[in-house]
């Protein structure tokens, strides 16, 4: 009985939130479910055509090499740093930036972010830059579990800056800061803009002046806003285009996203329920499923 209850509920809710925005079940995109090597994938990224993703906090600081029509592990790259709470992969066109910046209690003094130099399509470990970072409006650190608005997953690299993207527990908004790599030492991230999402962001891309934000709900709805650049680096001038992704109860915790002319990439973690258990996959929506 009261699982059905919880299912009717957890379906009148969606139902009633998703309404607001365009369905687009990914359940039919899946690809594949990914190894268990990577069971918490927590991010995508694309460099040179080449799909990459790692696991979050817990895990081992490697990053691996997907096969994009398959899932399957191409390789695996060993990051010579610690992965306290890896969160977020973006890059340059050069060079990998790593998101150490999980904090999910808001207690974290030590937010940083790796820069991993490439060279020849392998990684030069010995070259890694640290780029320490703190947000100048957070002046409390007592630990607030799950209702912190000082938690990051997301960030993306432009214009020479790296664009971080909160996921605020409580406001159920994100915050945009930008932060500089050239800046030696710890520097203070600027806040440029925010917006109400109703969600949690877990990750971002960009793609052709297109910033894409992929998150959920307490409740397990997944979305995605897609937000037009209306000058540049400034995304939130406009309100976006919303998609309804599905539940996590059946696509999975969604972690990842990565975006090229081809499509979307979506990565999403083994969620567990009392209910099941939804495992690890990736997931491809082509372009011309989403709206011109």
């Amino acid at each position: 009985m009261k699982k059905l209850f919880f299912t009717i509920a957890i379906t009148i809710f969606t139902f009633s939130f998703s309404q607001q925005s365009e369905p687009l079940k990914i359940r039919k995109f899946r690809i594949a479910y990914l190894d268990e090597k990577i069971k918490e994938t927590s991010g995508l990224s694309l460099l040179n055509g080449k799909l990459y993703t790692f696991n979050d906090s817990g895990n081992s600081p490697e990053i691996f090499e997907l096969d994009k029509t398959t899932g399957t592990i191409i390789s695996t790259i060993q990051i010579n740093t610690e992965n306290k709470d890896w969160e977020a992969l973006t890059n340059d066109g050069s060079n990998f930036y790593i998101g150490d910046f999980g904090n999910n209690g808001g207690t974290r003094r030590d937010l940083e972010i790796y820069k991993v130099p490439s060279e020849n399509e392998s990684f030069k470990n010995d070259s890694i830059t640290l780029i320490p970072f703190e947000y100048p409006e957070q002046k409390e650190f007592t630990p607030k579990y799950s209702s912190t608005d000082f938690d990051a997953e997301a960030m993306i690299y432009l214009n020479g800056k790296i664009h971080l993207f909160t996921k605020e527990w409580s406001a159920k908004s994100t915050t945009h800061y930008t932060i500089d790599p050239k800046v030696p030492g710890k520097q203070q991230a600027l806040k440029t803009e925010t917006f109400k999402t109703n969600f949690l962001v877990t990750d971002a891309s960009y793609y052709n002046k297109k910033l894409y934000l992929i998150g959920y709900t307490k409740k397990t709805e997944v979305f995605l806003n897609i937000f037009r650049e209306t000058e540049p680096g400034v995304f939130f001038n406009e309100d976006p285009e919303r998609y309804y992704l599905g539940s996590s109860l059946s696509i999975g915790q969604i972690e990842g996203i990565a975006v090229d002319e081809t499509g979307v990439y979506i990565s999403g973690e083994k969620f567990h329920s009392p209910f099941g258990t939804a495992k690890q996959s990736l997931y491809f929506i082509p372009t011309d499923k989403l709206k011109d």
